[in-house]
């Protein structure tokens, strides 16, 4: 029983690849977007931002954290008023590693 709970925070806490894109149709909600994506930087190892005058403007994220981490943004970003967000993550492989 001990080892079976031991793998299971292992899985818990393996760190994951992903991306997490965010449309964010309020303009308004932007700086409340850019506080929550500075209060988890330590995950975000890319950025890329696409303003539009019309539409929805996207900010895409190159994400590498826990499921628990990524959560915690994602869940974050979407409580806002006028922002979607949609993530998508991999289990992170040995040759990723930058370790």
């Amino acid at each position: 029983m001990a080892r079976l709970y031991a793998f299971k925070i292992k899985m818990i806490m393996e760190k994951r690849i992903g991306t997490v894109i965010i449309g964010i149709e309020n303009r308004e909600s932007a700086p409340s977007v850019n506080a929550i994506i500075s209060k988890h930087s330590d995950i975000i190892i890319g950025r890329l931002g696409l303003p539009r005058t019309e539409g929805m403007s996207l900010i895409n994220l190159v994400v590498e954290g826990t499921t628990d981490e990524i959560g915690s943004l994602t869940g974050q970003l979407g409580k806002l008023d006028g922002i979607e967000v949609k993530s998508a993550v991999l289990k992170r492989d040995s040759a990723l590693r930058s370790e």
